[in-house]
């Protein structure tokens, strides 16, 4: 029953698009399919600065990291902004999340990024896994929408 973590490849996409639809209705978002479509075709890019990274369980993808390199101006080395992480609301409870965020720190070490950061929503129920992996960070997010 090990979770393996791994890039996304082209014939991931039929589990992955399930995946990211539920992960859709979970974050009460309705996006047009161009974006998703966009979404896949960055993921698969070596040329993107938008990855993707699937956890693996008895050869069916359970779950789903999309992180985003960035420069940043207090930094001489990439940033990673962990967007999306979404596992299988039926697989949930058995390491895929840790296993995909420990996967990715492990990738930032190798690769000397120098942080790997994300935000959530304060009622997200994975809080208690961020809370252990994680150092909870006192900055407030403003948007605005153009």
């Amino acid at each position: 029953m090990g979770i393996n973590v791994r890039e996304v490849k082209a014939e991931d996409h039929e589990a992955w698009i399930t995946l990211w639809r539920k992960y859709l209705t979970f974050a009460g978002c309705d996006l047009d399919g161009s974006i998703t479509l966009s979404t896949w075709n960055r993921a698969l890019s070596t040329d993107s600065s938008l990855m993707c990274r699937v956890a693996e369980m008895d050869g069916d993808i359970i779950g789903f990291a999309i992180f985003v390199l960035h420069e940043g101006a207090w930094v001489t080395r990439p940033l990673c902004y962990l967007e999306d992480l979404y596992v299988d609301e039926k697989k949930r409870g058995i390491g895929a999340g840790k296993s995909l965020i420990e996967a990715i720190r492990d990738e930032a070490k190798d690769k000397s990024w120098a942080k790997v950061y994300w935000i959530t929503r304060e009622s997200n129920p994975a809080r208690v896994l961020y809370d252990r992996l994680a150092v909870l960070e006192d900055f407030v997010r403003y948007s605005i929408k153009v």
